[in-house]
C-alpha cells in the first residue's frame, strides 16, 4: 500500500502526496497532485496510467515545501525520487511515465 496523505488548502482545494513504487525502475517516487478534492486528485493519477492508486489515511501528508512545489507547477502534478536524494528537483509527470531511452 502507498504511503501518503493530504492537506486541505484555505481555498478549499487539496494537495495529495503519495509515495509509490517507481513504475519503470527501482526505488520509489513521491507524487504530489493539486486538485479540487481527494477523489479528483486520485482520478488525475489514474488517468495518467497509475491505475492502482488509493489513499487510505493521512500518514504522510505533504510538507509545506511540497505544497509550494506543486502549486507553482503549471500541471499541478509533480514527482521526485523517494527518499529525497539531497536537493533533487521536482519533475513533471511525463518524465516519470516515459519509457527509459535505449542504451546505445
Amino acid at each position: 500500500m502507498a504511503d501518503g496523505g493530504f492537506t486541505k488548502l484555505p481555498g478549499g482545494s487539496v494537495v495529495v502526496a503519495l509515495t509509490l513504487p517507481r513504475p519503470l525502475g527501482e526505488g520509489g517516487v513521491r507524487v504530489l497532485v493539486h486538485a479540487a478534492n481527494r477523489q479528483r486528485a486520485l482520478t488525475r493519477l489514474r488517468n495518467l496510467g497509475l491505475r492502482a492508486v488509493y489513499l487510505r489515511g493521512n500518514t504522510a501528508p505533504p510538507t509545506p515545501d511540497e505544497v509550494t512545489a506543486v502549486l507553482h507547477h503549471p500541471d499541478g502534478v509533480v514527482w521526485r525520487a523517494a527518499p529525497d536524494r539531497g536537493g533533487e528537483l521536482w519533475h513533471p509527470m511525463a518524465a516519470l511515465l516515459r519509457p527509459p531511452a535505449p542504451a546505445s
